[in-house]
């Protein structure tokens, strides 16, 4: 089970938050992953924590002002990439190139996707992982797998349809350890999750918890 855990561009601490989680992934065992601020990558990659793009662009070398290049996040420490956020979306020509854009530069990819039926087109591109994140569940209180488990389950199969060696995520009001358990059980291998830790008070502690049945 992958948790990755996406900062976004809340005010919290980068550095507070991945030393917290490289600290309880080698304690646990578990593999735990940050995905700061582009801004912030090589700061936290020097903690040694597994360090994630938000992003990346789907362009090489050029005229693109404001892009970020797959080859600079690389540079920077990260390990692999969110495409297609939510709060990010592309249109699919762009996915496609994004997710080739990361394959050149040795990062994993992981698109996302609002619902099963876009899952099973995402897992046709040929990421590492597809996550399926319901956008009214975003930053809830409730997870996914508890609101609604057949669309983990659904997308699940949708994935399975098309390339049984793509992983599935699923993410979207995960904040504890029972919504991690709760994820597996439904036949997922990862959870993306955001405020659950990038807002706690005690990030280490939410971590600890996210963990516990691993």
């Amino acid at each position: 089970m992958f948790i990755l855990v996406n900062l976004k561009a809340y005010p919290c601490d980068p550095i507070e938050v991945s030393t917290a989680a490289r600290d309880v992934a080698e304690a646990s065992g578990a593999r735990i992953g940050v995905a700061p601020q582009a801004a912030d990558l090589a700061r936290v990659a020097e903690t040694g924590v597994e360090t994630w793009a938000q992003h990346v662009s789907p362009n090489a070398h050029g005229s693109h002002t404001g892009s970020t290049l797959a080859e600079a996040v690389a540079d920077n420490g990260a390990e692999g990439t969110l495409i297609n956020h939510s709060e990010n979306r592309l249109r699919l020509a762009d996915i496609d190139a994004s997710v080739r854009a990361a394959e050149r530069a040795e990062l994993e990819t992981v698109v996302c996707a609002n619902n099963p039926a876009q899952i099973g087109a995402a897992t046709a591109l040929g990421p590492d992982a597809v996550a399926v994140e319901p956008p009214a569940l975003i930053g809830g209180d409730v997870s996914v797998a508890t609101a609604d488990p057949g669309v983990v389950e659904d997308a699940v199969a949708a994935a399975e349809a098309v390339d049984p060696a793509v992983d599935v995520f699923c993410g979207a009001g995960v904040s504890t350890g029972d919504d991690v358990d709760a994820a597996g059980d439904l036949g997922a291998s990862g959870v993306l999750l955001a405020s659950g830790v990038a807002k706690a008070d005690d990030p280490a502690a939410v971590l600890e918890d996210l963990v516990s049945g691993l």
